[in-house]
């Protein structure tokens, strides 16, 4: 697929403030506060996704070379799982949630009730620009917030697609879209927003991080990073090579969860080899580029960043051609790599697989903590000491086993990074909380409780303080002493329940 010239329909940069104006005056108005109203515009966003499948996909090919299945797959059930579960269980999330109580607040009510944070900017990612723009859309809208989106400039006729069509199915007033590049987004960062969420890389993160930071504002930054995978000797090796092979090659390797390289004994190395090959034959045929089920380089700033790779590193074992004209790069697979060598430096982000031999799983926990903290940490294994080592040993985003990726879909997970990879988290309710503020609520009495309250006004005594510390100072629990707190704390709401019931 030759990179297909487009022009990007971009936002004035002078129209970015009256834009921002417009999403809190909405957002100050009460207009996205009611359960109904967030809920019509998640189905509204569900439908759109529904009644536009077709022109999404195509725009996915015309960026990408994707295939229609898997923007489906990897994008649209995504979102759309996201938004059902939104609509579903909204009623519950917005409900506020009550805590324990001590002995000084018995006839207190106290809990935590989540409030929207307010105006939302959203900055999309290039290599799954639906994806990475409507999910956290549909949990601040869930959530109650105005949003601005920003969609990736690389990604030119998704992003000139979501231009045309969020404005037709959600409240314009409420939720806007501002496509541009550098100057549109330096004008958006001047802005002051209420929280942002942004997907891309550490560098541009920075940036991020620096504007809000101009105003106290909350971020939640989705950065990737070198992901490892290792794989074990107690691994299924033909498992494991078809799992990889699909993880790191989908979307020609353009994903912040592929695995970026490999740690395995020298001893098994070849047989893994063997058998990511073969996976990758099955999936894509003797020449991927004849597949339309292997994807392309996003453009050619890209295509040499990856290109550039494969010189100087190691030695290659499986590679196929490449061409520039064509955005393509085969699928590739390195061996012989030191961890010092160029291609170990920064995220690949393409089909580029480096494979590095470990001695042991001590060896392979160090090298992977020389290193900054990965989105994603992936091993091959059936050894539970392995398994324990990794988990308590290393830190990442995410931890996953015998699989890569797919721990993405699972909403009752966090979805995030850790470090030099991100910050916060969402997916399901996770995304909801991520918009919502957590506000404390303490309601209590001003006539029957005023007895209690005698002790905290002046003038103090040592009788007070004494008074206070048992209510205010909790005890190391034991069997005996919890058994009398509980007992203690029935007898008080049952006299007070006497005493309302008196009055």
């Amino acid at each position: 697929m030759a990179e297909i010239p487009a022009v990007l329909r971009e936002v004035d940069e002078d129209d970015i403030p009256e834009m921002v104006e417009q999403l809190l005056d909405s957002f100050n108005a009460g207009r996205t506060r009611e359960k109904s109203f967030r809920i019509q515009q998640l189905k509204n966003l569900l439908r759109m996704l529904d009644e536009k499948e077709d022109e999404i996909t195509e725009a996915g090919f015309r960026d990408l070379g994707r295939n229609r299945q898997e923007t489906i797959f990897f994008e649209l059930f995504s979102i759309k799982g996201e938004i059902i579960d939104a609509i579903n269980n909204l009623a519950e999330w917005m409900k506020p949630e009550h805590v324990k109580k001590d002995l000084a607040n018995v006839i207190n009510t106290l809990c935590i009730v989540p409030e929207p944070f307010g105006v939302v900017c959203v900055f999309s990612a290039w290599n799954y620009p639906v994806l990475e723009l409507l999910q956290p859309l549909a949990g601040a809208i869930a959530a109650g917030n105005t949003v601005l989106l920003k969609p990736s400039d690389l990604a030119i006729h998704t992003s000139n697609l979501m231009m045309d069509l969020i404005p037709q199915y959600l409240d314009t007033d409420c939720y806007k879209v501002a496509a541009g590049g550098i100057p549109l987004c330096q004008a958006v960062l001047k802005e002051r927003f209420d929280y942002i969420m942004f997907t891309g890389s550490p560098g541009i993160g920075k940036i991020i991080m620096r504007a809000a930071a101009e105003n106290l504002t909350p971020v939640t930054l989705e950065l990737g990073g070198k992901n490892p995978c290792i794989v074990d000797s107690s691994a299924n090796i033909k498992v494991a090579g078809k799992r990889i092979a699909w993880g790191k090659y989908t979307n020609a390797g353009q994903s912040c969860l592929a695995p970026n390289y490999i740690l395995c004994h020298q001893s098994i190395r070849d047989d893994l080899v063997a058998s990511i090959t073969a996976a990758v034959r099955q999936f894509y045929g003797e020449n991927p580029r004849e597949s339309n089920n292997y994807g392309r380089i996003i453009n050619t700033r890209h295509f040499d960043r990856v290109h550039a790779l494969l010189d100087g590193s190691g030695n290659v074992v499986l590679k196929g051609e490449s061409d520039r004209n064509d955005l393509y790069i085969a699928p590739t697979i390195i061996t012989d790599v030191k961890p010092d060598d160029t291609i170990m430096q920064d995220e690949i982000f393409g089909p580029i697989l480096p494979i590095i031999c470990i001695d042991d799983i001590d060896d392979a926990i160090d090298l992977i903590n020389d290193g900054e903290k990965p989105l994603a940490l992936y091993a091959f294994t059936s050894d539970k000491s392995v398994k324990e080592k990794l988990t308590t040993r290393t830190s990442s985003g995410a931890i996953s086993f015998n699989d890569v990726l797919v721990h993405f879909s699972v909403r009752t997970l966090p979805f995030g990074g850790v470090g030099h990879s991100g910050q916060g988290a969402y997916h399901g309710k996770f995304t909801f909380d991520t918009f919502s503020h957590k506000k404390a609520y303490y309601s209590t009495f001003t006539g029957i409780a005023e007895p209690l309250m005698k002790i905290r006004y002046p003038p103090f005594t040592d009788q007070n303080i004494q008074r206070g510390k048992k209510l205010l100072v909790p005890t190391i629990k034991n069997g005996s002493s919890y058994f009398t707190y509980i007992i203690l704390t029935c007898v008080i709401v049952a006299v007070i329940s006497i005493i309302l019931n008196i009055l």
